[in-house]
């Protein structure tokens, strides 16, 4: 038999491996793309979008000195899950709790690593179903792709991935490293091209329009219908123009509004609007979107048995991974991309597509490159956001599959999965069964992805072109508006196992290091004690938002309740596996 519980996993992985690792997870170049969307919708507090993810940043450089300095103590396989036994049961008051407080993370932290690659994997079918409209409008719509195409997307998107993982760790960290080049590039110069574009069109400037149907630029006002104020397009679908008295085509000149007549956020007047707080309440519900394009830094503590040095190298990729990808390209990337928000392209063009940051493109690539040929800097750049894709799947993937097998193991988990296969070394069984879970979480994101703030109206879904690929699944637009944005809702759940997490490994690092001689008041109580506090103020946004009707309603309490019943199904799992394998819940002796 290829399974058995003999061979061990080998310590391969330097520095530069383990950072490459965790930079993968936390992977702008993904990001950028995908999040960008996703935060748009969050409501009215889109404005708050940069300060949102500088908040959620400070939580988790907080959290990742709690990581860094708790993984000098236990270096080993199963990041949190493993602390926590370890820091237990180093205290003689609270050993007792230790196998209680390892499931209760463990547990807890799957609500995190079982959902986020089902999230990837979901924005890897709108991403492709955005480039595949593109390339064929008259199959797909790039704007609103086919739910059940995304969906077959996600199913392939998973799997293939899993497949890479099952290689073994030196396989995933190459594709990482190379990946992590080449996305960085990328969307810096993005990011570069879009300041620029916002430097050369101040407002009464000749500028671009964008136009979702057709995926395309136009340098004249669009003609519209003056009884319900839609784009009047020719037969192939392209925006007339508006003609002056003279019959020509009435030039579009750039502005930047801040609103539009119904209070919606539309542009950023100043750049220091763009780093401003506008509401504080804003900050937070943008923070517990945030967190998803954050987390990651912690994903090399679970790779302790492959790592060379981990006692060393682990901490220093936990930090390095967070402030290069975090700190310098998130906050720069996002920065540009909301400061290029114009009258021809603004917040609320971004929530009603699929991928904002590739319309975005589209305009400033025609800007460099010439009317009709931004399509081709777009594409190239999208190339390297599939790459991105890839590698962030893979290192979620690769970090959830060693926590479950550290479960497995310690027969927390069912004993398949603590298996190692023979040849790669890796826990095969759990890789393959969290691809099936990815896949159908992946699906469910989908199904209702433009709904709630982001969906259609009734004129754009009559447009779809018609296919049991391209428009099956749209409802009307009122029917739409009343159900939960269903990405939002699952990406809202993977941030709240998120915070579960973090959360109890800020308290681990202060329980760990209480009493100790090596003891430092700011690194193991006064920064672990403001990432707890961090992550249990976001936890409560969740309740807190909806009931002041702050951002969205329906998803934060959607993901509270899948939270919920996560929890309650763990605790009877628990209960009846401690009483059927005779394991006391409470130990009695170290």
């Amino acid at each position: 038999m290829a399974e058995a519980k003999a061979p061990q996993m080998q310590a391969t992985l330097g520095l530069t491996g383990l950072t490459s690792n965790a930079m993968a997870l936390i992977a702008p170049g993904a990001f950028l793309w995908l999040t960008f969307y996703i935060q748009a919708t969050t409501g009215t507090t889109a404005p708050s979008m940069w300060i949102g993810i500088f908040a959620a940043l400070l939580l988790c450089l907080a959290t990742a000195v709690a990581y860094a300095e708790i993984s000098k103590l236990y270096p080993g396989t199963g990041s949190s899950y493993y602390y926590a036994e370890q820091a237990m049961l180093s205290k003689d008051a609270a050993f007792k709790y230790a196998r209680i407080a390892k499931f209760i993370v463990g547990w807890g932290s799957h609500l995190y690593y079982w959902v986020y690659p089902g999230v990837m994997v979901a924005t890897t079918g709108i991403f492709v179903g955005y480039v595949v409209g593109f390339l064929d409008p008259a199959f797909m719509s790039g704007s609103n792709p086919g739910p059940i195409f995304m969906g077959l997307v996600a199913i392939v998107f998973s799997f293939f991935v899993a497949w890479i993982a099952t290689r073994g760790a030196g396989a995933s960290t190459a594709v990482n490293l190379a990946i992590n080049i080449v996305q960085i590039s990328a969307l810096v110069v993005f990011s570069v091209l879009a300041l620029g574009y916002r430097a050369n069109h101040p407002a009464g400037a000749a500028g671009f329009q964008y136009d979702a149907q057709s995926l395309s630029t136009y340098t004249y006002q669009f003609a519209t219908n003056p009884k319900d104020g839609s784009i009047l397009r020719d037969a192939s679908g392209v925006p007339l123009p508006l003609l002056d008295a003279a019959g020509k085509p009435v030039p579009y000149t750039i502005t930047y509004p801040t609103t539009d007549a119904s209070g919606n956020f539309l542009t950023h007047a100043t750049a220091r609007s763009v780093i401003g707080i506008h509401k504080i309440s804003w900050v937070f519900i943008q923070a517990t979107v945030a967190i998803l394009i954050l987390v990651g830094f912690e994903s090399v503590t679970s790779m302790g048995g492959e790592a060379k040095n981990p006692t060393k190298h682990i901490p220093i990729a936990v930090i390095a991974s967070l402030l290069i990808q975090g700190l310098i390209c998130y906050l720069f990337e996002y920065f540009a991309a909301n400061y290029f928000l114009n009258s021809g392209y603004t917040m609320q063009s971004a929530a009603g597509s699929a991928a904002p940051i590739g319309d975005m493109m589209i305009i400033v690539g025609d800007a460099l490159l010439g009317q009709g040929h931004g399509r081709y800097f777009m594409l190239a750049e999208a190339f390297t956001v599939f790459l991105a894709l890839i590698g962030t799947t893979l290192s979620c993937m690769n970090t959830g599959a060693r926590v479950t097998y550290a479960m497995g193991k310690d027969d927390e988990a069912p004993e398949h999965f603590g298996l190692l296969h023979a040849g790669s070394l890796t826990p095969r069984r759990a890789i393959w069964t969290l691809a099936v879970i990815s896949a159908i979480i992946g699906c469910v994101a989908v199904s209702f992805v433009f709904a709630d703030a982001s969906a259609p109206t009734d004129a754009t879904i009559a447009a779809l072109p018609h296919g049991l690929l391209s428009s099956f699944g749209y409802p009307s637009h009122d029917t739409l508006v009343a159900m939960p944005n269903s990405l939002l809702a699952i990406t809202l759940t993977s941030n709240f196992g998120t915070f579960i997490l973090y959360a109890l490994s800020c308290f681990l690092c202060i329980v760990a290091f209480h009493n100790r001689p090596d003891y430092n008041a700011v690194r193991h109580l006064l920064i672990p004690g403001f990432g707890l506090l961090a992550n249990l103020v976001c936890m409560a946004f969740y309740l807190i938002a909806p009931l002041f009707g702050l951002g969205t309603t329906k998803e934060p309490l959607l993901a509270l309740g899948i939270s919920i019943v996560w929890g309650i199904y763990g605790a009877i799992y628990f209960l009846r596996s401690s009483k059927a394998k005779g394991k006391s819940i409470l130990l009695t002796a170290k």
